[in-house]
């Protein structure tokens, strides 16, 4: 990371950092303020960047491995630089009766690019997503997750004529970095492999599940197994039923290999 990159991050920790403890004074557990955080630095950055997931980790207790392995869950974080405009045609099934396959064709032929791809000039990103729950208006789309119904060949046409001449209605994302030809991370094919992923290198503990009070996961999946799962007590938050019962079968654990 060059220095003008680290001071950047620098800096936005630190006008981030008021906002992210007024998230966490929200939850009883700071790791629930996970998810809200790293929208926080998405919508700064551009995307979800290494560093901003190491800084959380710190931040909230985790190990990188337990953010990494978050983020990458939700399809709305982007671990790589996209485009200004996210361009997100849904292919669901109201929307493929009703013309989408067109759509999506016309759209890959006017950007010159295909599904997970970006631009030349950084400036919109493309994607065919799963179904977006609006399918009282056929074909849709999002842009920046804002919804575009009723897709049609003009209404693509002066959709990008807008992006293009910066008239567009829809605010462009941040992006701090220029991306590359697509946003999909290699190294989720060595993770699939048996690597490790960048959240779990350069760690002193890089197999911690992050069980509570198992540091193995083995309980945890002993839990799942052969114990009765429900709790009575209550909370807002599940986490702390369940972190409750884990360190009492943790206790117990330790007791017996004592004796």
């Amino acid at each position: 990371m060059s220095t003008t990159r680290e001071q950047n991050f620098e800096a936005l920790t630190e006008r981030l950092r008021p906002q992210c403890e007024a998230m966490v004074a929200q939850y009883e557990e700071k790791r629930s303020a996970l998810l809200p955080i790293m929208h926080a630095f998405q919508e700064h950055e551009g995307f979800v960047s290494q560093q901003a997931m190491r800084w959380a980790a710190d931040f909230l207790g985790l190990t990188p491995a337990v953010v990494e392995s978050t983020v990458s869950f939700y399809s709305l974080f982007f671990r790589k630089p996209v485009g200004k405009y996210v361009l997100q045609v849904c292919r669901g099934l109201s929307c493929t009766i009703n013309g989408a396959e067109e759509i999506m064709a016309a759209f890959r032929e006017k950007l010159g690019i295909g599904h997970l791809q970006t631009t030349d000039d950084g400036l919109i990103s493309y994607e065919e997503v799963e179904c977006l729950a609006a399918c009282d208006r056929p074909t849709c789309m999002q842009v920046n997750l804002e919804f575009i119904y009723d897709l049609t060949p003009s209404a693509i046409d002066d959709l990008l004529a807008a992006i293009r001449g910066g008239t567009c209605a829809v605010k462009p994302m941040a992006q701090t970095e220029k991306p590359g030809s697509t946003w999909i991370v290699g190294q989720d094919g060595s993770v699939s492999e048996g690597r490790k992923s960048p959240g779990a290198t350069g760690v002193s503990d890089p197999n911690n599940a992050g069980g509570v009070g198992d540091r193995s996961g083995i309980i945890m999946l002993d839990r799942f197994v052969e114990m009765d799962s429900s709790f009575v007590a209550r909370t807002r938050e599940r986490l702390v039923r369940d972190a409750g019962a884990v360190d009492a079968i943790a206790h117990e654990e330790v007791n017996h290999a004592g004796h």
